[in-house]
């Protein structure tokens, strides 16, 4: 997430692996959520918290006086071992935290048997915003109030999607922490397909693929990248025959317009 220390964040995950096997974890992503909020709304406790200079166990014991009793134990051995750890960046610590609230999410997802309905739903929820823009101007606009966007949410998704993607979404919408909803929904996305290792497609095709289509595709993507690969597909009448398929930076384009637009720029040039 954002530039992340990998040293100091693997040694933080490995504590989180620790304490979260026997934890509630639809609970322990909520607490590190609100922990991460703390930290962006306190600046003063961000920074002393933060600061390399300051001896790990000062902070540990900072957390302990804050936070003991109020949120449970695996979230408070996480929260410990975050602060305890050296950051680059001021928000690091904070962008720590909600990363590990969406693994323990998409953990839970995962441990339902939900954990595909979880990345269709937030990509789907990505397209239907972007088609949407009196939803999307109402979700992202700074003078909404908080308790308003999530009665809204829940209105329109309580029931309706698994409840992981109702969480992170909330998480994303209330607290966008410098994110647009895009990019927001698309670091989440990334996270949630990581758990299980996997590669995200997004498929562009003029007509509805079978299923049979997209597990041929499936199979293709995994054998050429060795590993697996969940496809979000999107219908889009522009495109002119054949598909596309956007993985990571890695574009395959069989598409007519493709093709055309390839002749173009090699006449251009």
């Amino acid at each position: 997430m954002r530039g992340l220390s990998r040293a100091s964040l693997a040694e933080v995950e490995e504590r989180f692996n620790a304490v979260a096997g026997s934890a509630d974890l639809g609970t322990l992503a909520d607490e590190l959520f609100s922990v991460a909020d703390l930290l962006d709304r306190e600046h003063g406790l961000r920074r002393n918290l933060s600061d390399p200079a300051r001896p790990a166990a000062q902070k540990a014991q900072v957390i302990r006086v804050l936070l003991e009793g109020k949120i449970s134990g695996a979230a408070l051995e996480t929260v410990i071992a975050a602060v305890s750890a050296k950051w680059a960046r001021l928000g690091d610590l904070a962008d720590a935290l909600e990363r590990l609230g969406v693994i323990a999410a998409a953990a839970e997802a995962e441990a339902q048997g939900r954990l595909d309905d979880v990345e269709d739903e937030l990509f789907r929820f990505g397209r239907i915003t972007a088609s949407n823009l009196e939803l999307y101007r109402t979700l992202t606009a700074p003078a909404a109030p908080a308790p308003a966007k999530r009665e809204l949410l829940n209105s329109l998704l309580a029931g309706k999607v698994a409840p992981t993607t109702l969480r992170l979404l909330i998480q994303l919408v209330l607290h966008p922490r410098g994110r647009s909803l895009d990019s927001g929904l698309a670091e989440f996305g990334r996270l949630v397909a990581a758990q299980r290792q996997r590669l995200v497609a997004v498929v562009r095709s003029a007509v509805v693929l079978s299923e049979v289509q997209k597990q041929r595709l499936a199979t293709w993507l995994r054998t050429s990248y060795g590993r697996d690969v969940h496809l979000n597909v999107e219908v889009d009448p522009r495109v002119l025959g054949g598909f596309s398929v956007h993985i990571g930076d890695d574009l395959i384009d069989t598409t007519i317009a493709g093709r055309i637009e390839e002749v173009r720029r090699r006449l251009a040039g």
